[in-house]
């Protein structure tokens, strides 16, 4: 709708610029086409003759039925328009445009909505939990929306890779090692005191009984930091392995596993330190080495390797985002939990310091997920003091429920996930609202190819005049701007709210037409082309999510 208003519009205006002789640097293009937030007022409104009427010199209303005329004798798609207000105007589309529309669609297909390539690099960091357990169900939540931004930014043109980088370097990891020893070490019989820095999973025991089998050969023998860091990878390797199970189970797929052990193996903390002493960034204070990171905005400098020699985990985040860009990226997508948000300021400085943009990076930053049931709040305890795991819940409840319920809500909202919910097949489980489109439409299909006695012509969509159906083909005609604004806004939870949106116009039509009248076979085509039109754009956009669009509930 919007495209082809805005190609009406400009041709309008340039012939109107031509008829009065306006002048040549006259900005023609910077008005705006949104919906009227009062149906009544129209499919469409703009505010074109408000932003032209004051260097032109003109009263608004007065340019505005200058510009009706103009439009008035283009062609049959505009239906009616009329001045509103102070200046606005509002335009309703005709029965040939939403038949055009249709027809439009549908032989669009898979590709309805797509964009042409753009070019531009982009690389989403997702997930990213540190190897020292299994992923939670908040991990699940942002591994849910890191692969839809995924889809959803390639459809419209991005050429986007996926990343989920390892932290396997870091005093985590040590902590992971000293745990599972201290564990080793008590299933052995021995009185161990845990250490102050305990994780005190039952899953940490789980892994100290595994690997105790498969220690080698000498490992009691050698100093405990040796052993520390024998189990630390031992056990970080066991803990990633089934990250990615979970992950894979989930649907979600990494192009590339970025270890951080890698950073300093090639050099590449040294080198980022080395370019950012040449710019003049860094300094030396009390045994430390700092980042100027308040000459970018920060409200306090950096440490980067403390007085003792220990790297913090800022350096190598810095590293690992040069190294980023120095791969040939335009655009880095970071997907955080909530907690990080005061850590984006820091980063933001080292992009600028790294000669980038500050839009170069986008932060993603998820809220938290708590768990209900029947209406009471599930504990995120389980199993001797753990967290509540995505596996368990993807087992419960499934992957689509999962993943679609996960973007239901805008990623820094805090989302209560009913687990009864998910698996109800009820209008009130929005993936099942969603996906009974697709089976509900192939069922009707499949009635309709069985009717006795009905042939069906060629579909006329002309005859979709009732208002439940034009309805529809507007919101199946923005579809196209659904996706590009959850692309431009980072926001999955734009097309989920879409496709809610259209499920519910599609359900509600279902119930009030007779879709498929053995005696008025061409009206019989024609719906049934708008109920194939529904579920197409339905399965592609559940296929941007993630989620299946079964034939049969």
């Amino acid at each position: 709708m919007k495209d082809t208003l805005r190609k009406k519009l400009t041709l309008a205006l340039n012939a109107l610029a031509a008829e009065k002789g306006w002048p040549g640097d006259l900005d023609l293009t910077g008005f705006t086409i949104e919906e009227p937030n009062n149906p009544g007022f129209g499919h469409l409104a703009t505010n074109a003759a408000m932003i032209l009427a004051k260097p032109l010199g003109l009263k608004p209303r007065d340019l505005a039925a200058m510009i009706v005329q103009a439009l008035s004798g283009q062609d049959d798609l505009i239906g009616s328009m009329e001045v509103a207000g102070p200046g606005f105007i509002n335009f309703r589309f005709s029965a040939p445009f939403w038949a055009m529309a249709l027809r439009g669609i549908r032989a669009a297909g898979e590709a309805y909505g797509r964009g042409a390539p753009t070019g531009r690099k982009i690389l989403i960091e997702y997930v990213s939990a540190n190897p020292t357990g299994p992923l939670h169900v908040g991990h699940g939540r942002g591994a849910a929306l890191g692969d839809a931004l995924a889809r959803i930014l390639s459809f419209v043109g991005h050429e986007v890779h996926c990343e989920y980088y390892v932290n396997d370097a870091g005093r985590q990891t040590r902590i992971l090692g000293n745990s599972v020893l201290t564990r080793l070490e008590q299933i052995r019989g021995h009185d161990v005191t845990p250490p102050a820095d305990f994780y005190k999973g039952e899953y940490v025991t789980d892994i100290a009984r595994e690997l105790s089998p498969t220690l080698p050969d000498g490992f009691d023998d050698l100093p405990r930091d040796q052993r520390v860091d024998t189990l630390s990878s031992m056990a970080a390797a066991m803990i990633l392995g089934g990250i990615k199970k979970d992950l894979a189970d989930f649907r979600i797929g990494h192009g590339t596993w970025f270890s951080e052990k890698s950073l300093y193996a090639r050099r590449l903390v040294e080198e980022c330190f080395e370019f950012l002493e040449k710019k003049g960034h860094l300094y030396q204070k009390d045994g430390a080495l700092w980042f100027k990171s308040t000459a970018f905005g920060d409200d306090k400098d950096r440490v980067l390797v403390k007085s003792d020699g220990e790297r913090t985990y800022f350096a190598s985040d810095i590293a690992y985002h040069k190294e980023k860009f120095d791969r040939g990226y335009d655009f880095l997508i970071d997907v955080w939990g909530a907690d990080h948000h005061g850590y984006i300021p820091r980063v933001k400085a080292a992009v600028l310091a790294l000669g980038r943009r500050a839009e170069d990076l986008g932060v993603v930053l998820v809220q938290l997920v708590s768990l209900s049931r029947a209406g009471k709040s599930v504990s995120m305890s389980t199993r001797g003091g753990e967290f509540v795991t995505l596996s368990e819940v993807v087992a419960e409840v499934g992957a689509d429920a999962a993943r679609f319920i996960f973007l239901t809500r805008s990623h820094d909202s805090a989302l209560d996930f009913d687990l009864d919910l998910a698996k109800s097949q009820s209008r009130d489980n929005p993936v099942f609202y969603v996906q009974y489109v697709c089976a509900r439409v192939n069922s009707l299909l499949g009635k309709a190819a069985q009717a006795d006695g009905l042939t069906l012509p060629d579909p006329d969509p002309i005859l979709l005049a009732a208002p439940e159906e034009v309805e529809i083909l507007k919101a199946l005609s923005a579809f196209p701007d659904a996706l590009a604004s959850a692309a431009r806004r980072l926001e999955p939870h734009l097309l989920a709210s879409y496709l809610t949106g259209l499920a519910k116009l599609f359900h509600q039509y279902y119930g009030a037409y007779r879709l498929v009248d053995e005696a008025n076979p061409a009206l019989s085509s024609a719906r049934l082309e708008l109920a194939r039109a529904v579920k197409q754009v339905t399965a592609l956009g559940l296929n941007l999510l993630g989620v299946s669009a079964p034939d049969k509930m």
